[in-house]
């Protein structure tokens, strides 16, 4: 076979395809994972209660093609500090960073994740979940391996919890992405499914390729990121979605390997720099599913002005360490619901439960229906110009390109 045979990324790129024979080639990408290489303590050994490490020694010996210098790190005679995130994280020579994809070769800080996603889907909009930002649009999604959380419920942790070197990868750089989303008529770009901030460099570089040829671009994250790299960020981002996981510090560092203040910051730094974002709340039985925790959470994004942005709560499914648990009780969802919607906040949805009433967008001022979804499906939509068509009240979000 050829070279163009062998790789499924450029077959994408020179023709016309459906979303049927896109997904095939994404579930690809996810599926053939190179599980045995990597070890059960490698990858299962963080237990409840921790706060993640690097991994020592554990470069690849030699950089490849998609390695790329990393933004935001100080040198420390041999050794590098990465500044992205939170965590960090301090490298000797060939230590790997939390997050699996940042290495220190010779001294220099590296990315492996730039051009080489694991996972590529042409999706609705509004799985995102993005129900304020350009309604029943297609957004061309991408996700590299890696993460620099450790979420005990991860529903991704088949690309998260890899290192780029063991995923089945496509060779896609920041141009053929956007070739490959205008060719799929899609109105922006996502990066998504594991942790974007993981691979910065490829998003910001893409983004800003994407932006001269007219798409947005959307970041789905959680929001565990240092203040100047968000900041840059938001200068060719157009929307995201941020996972506020909680207002407990205890539950972030026992179910997510994080700390709670930068993904506060991380709000109200979006609010700061104008960017649209939604939030996303999995409400995990046993974890994240006490009431009165919940509506500390909703006072505190009241009392910092978040009122009209969208919260989705998300119905959490077993998965990854949590198999053992049950699903959110739906019944329990709505409760979530109308207590965030008692607090003060417009516009708040339920996820994971298809056919309810709470996917609908209603109007603050009238109540009426302004989009009806049933799952990703819009089913009506009575906005113009952005306000409701029956009371003229200005809906939050961006509707039109």
């Amino acid at each position: 076979m050829g070279e163009e045979e062998n790789n499924p990324a450029e077959k994408l790129l020179n023709k016309k395809i459906s979303r049927r024979e896109f997904l095939k080639y994404s579930f690809i990408g996810i599926g053939g994972l190179a599980t045995a290489a990597y070890g059960y303590n490698h990858l299962f050994g963080r237990s409840s209660g921790s706060l993640p490490d690097i991994f020592p020694a554990s470069a690849p010996d030699e950089l490849w093609k998609w390695s790329k210098e990393a933004l935001y790190y100080k040198q420390v005679g041999e050794n590098v500090q990465c500044e992205l995130c939170p965590h960090e994280c301090s490298l000797a020579p060939d230590d790997r960073g939390i997050c699996r994809t940042r290495v220190n070769k010779e001294g220099k800080l590296y990315s492996l994740a730039y051009g080489n996603p694991c996972s590529a889907h042409v999706d609705p909009i509004e799985k995102k979940p993005l129900f304020h930002f350009l309604p029943s649009s297609s957004i061309f999604s991408i996700a590299t391996a890696g993460c620099n959380l450790r979420c005990l419920n991860c529903q991704n942790w088949q690309i998260s919890q890899f290192q780029p070197e063991e995923t089945n990868n496509f060779d896609l750089m920041p141009g053929n992405v956007v070739r490959a989303a205008v060719q799929n008529n899609c109105k922006s770009i996502a990066y998504t499914y594991s942790e974007p901030i993981i691979f910065y460099e490829y998003m910001y570089d893409t983004s800003r390729i994407a932006r001269a040829q007219g798409l947005k671009n959307v970041m789905v994250t959680a929001g565990y990121i240092n203040e100047k790299p968000f900041r840059d960020l938001c200068k060719v981002i157009d929307a995201a979605n941020i996972d506020l996981k909680g207002i407990s510090e205890k539950t972030y560092n026992e179910l997510n390997g994080a700390t709670l203040e930068p993904v506060l910051d991380c709000l109200k730094i979006a609010k700061e720099e104008k960017l649209w974002f939604e939030i996303t709340n999995l409400v995990v039985p046993t974890w994240t599913d006490n009431l009165d925790m919940i509506r500390d959470m909703c006072q505190w994004l009241h009392k910092n002005g978040f009122d009209e942005h969208p919260v989705h709560f998300s119905r959490f499914s077993p998965m990854y360490k949590l198999t053992h648990l049950p699903p959110t009780p739906v019944n329990l969802l709505g409760e979530a619901r109308k207590v965030a919607m008692d607090e003060g906040l417009k516009y708040v949805y339920i996820g994971n439960v298809p056919g309810t009433d709470a996917e609908n967008t209603y109007c603050p001022k009238c109540g009426k229906v302004v989009i009806g979804r049933r799952g990703y499906i819009i089913t009506e939509n009575n906005l113009s110009n952005g306000s409701c068509r029956f009371c003229g009240y200005k809906i939050a979000g961006v509707f039109q390109e």
